[in-house]
């Protein structure tokens, strides 16, 4: 499947959440969809748990 295709039902749910739940229900899909995205890649192993508490290195630093 596509990213199109992924992104198009994605769009299509919200879209429903929103017209028949009102804004919570979209708030409440996306967040959960944004969860789902990063569990997913996490489990096919493009992403490293590490990556999201690791200090940012810049060059440019400061003292």
């Amino acid at each position: 499947m596509s990213m199109a295709v992924v992104g198009l039902l994605a769009g299509m749910a919200l879209g429903f959440a929103g017209y028949f739940g009102g804004f919570g229900a979209f708030l409440l899909v996306a967040a959960l969809g944004a969860i789902g995205f990063v569990a997913g890649r996490f489990l096919d192993g493009d992403l490293e748990p590490g990556e999201f508490f690791r200090a940012r290195e810049r060059d440019d630093r400061r003292r």
